[in-house]
């Protein structure tokens, strides 16, 4: 993980792992699904991303933390399959909530840290109502002897309502977050490919010693504007044909967000 936060506004690319077994979108060929999964991982590394992050993305409507086997074996085959061809860091977070099954994949499969939701403080999600879940989480990381794997965790969630810590400020949060032993926290807008409040980000990572990450609504055009708000950037939908989420990646997409990014750091070193 060392060699992720040495990199100056890091992108991060989404592998949206196509649907699988058992959900109603799975389209049956499993051998097919994970070939898919490999082959964008690799296309963006090719392309100069400094890191992934696999989610099951299609499996919608997704289960409230309670997840069958299945999804939980499948993440870990398409997990393994990216670690052994990849060479910059991995993460994972399985939908919705199953930040347990997350991090047994990424301990099964050698990868460096899950993206969490539901860490601190409840909140109203589609799937229903979702607790806090750090004690229990990070107690299970540790029985499992896998506290090397980096814990990131969403602030005020998207696609989520907020309305009962509607008191309780995205600062006041990364604070608990941040005492309950997360590794990096997660600043998004209200739903995928929405915009985050650059201010909001700025004002977590002025007030609380952590990597802080924006993690949606990121594109190459908008990117200098948070670039200074932000250690890391999470890219799903701005790097697919259309700035669609559920399309192909976009090669020309990628590299330019990638290139944007250079351009950034070369002139912050100035």
């Amino acid at each position: 993980m060392n060699k992720l936060w040495d990199v100056s506004g890091a992108i991060l690319g989404m592998v949206h792992v196509r649907a699988l077994p058992g959900t109603p979108r799975y389209g049956g060929d499993w051998k097919a699904v994970e070939k898919k999964a490999r082959e964008e991982a690799e296309l963006l590394e090719e392309n100069g991303v400094d890191g992934i992050i696999l989610e099951n993305m299609h499996d919608a409507p997704y289960l409230n933390r309670d997840l069958g086997p299945e999804i939980t074996a499948a993440m870990t085959g398409i997990a393994a399959g990216i670690k052994a061809q990849a060479s910059i860091p991995l993460g994972i977070q399985i939908l919705a909530g199953a930040n347990k099954e997350a991090l047994a994949v990424a301990l099964a499969a050698d990868l460096d840290f899950v993206r969490a939701e539901g860490f601190v403080f409840g909140h109203l999600a589609d799937e229903g109502y979702m607790d806090a879940q750090a004690g229990e989480l990070l107690r299970y990381r540790r029985q499992m002897g896998a506290d090397h794997i980096q814990v990131w965790t969403d602030l005020k969630k998207k696609h989520s309502s907020h309305a009962l810590t509607a008191d309780v400020d995205i600062v006041e949060m990364a604070h608990a977050a941040h005492f309950f032993g997360a590794d990096a926290l997660i600043v998004t807008g209200s739903a995928t490919g929405h915009t985050a409040d650059s201010a909001e980000a700025k004002a977590v990572r002025a007030a609380i010693e952590l990597p802080v990450v924006i993690g949606s609504g990121i594109t190459a055009e908008n990117l200098p504007q948070y670039f200074d708000a932000a250690d890391a950037f999470i890219v799903g939908s701005a790097l697919k044909y259309g700035g669609k989420w559920n399309q192909e990646i976009d090669p020309a997409r990628v590299e330019a967000l990638v290139r944007r990014a250079t351009e950034l750091r070369s002139a912050a070193s100035v």
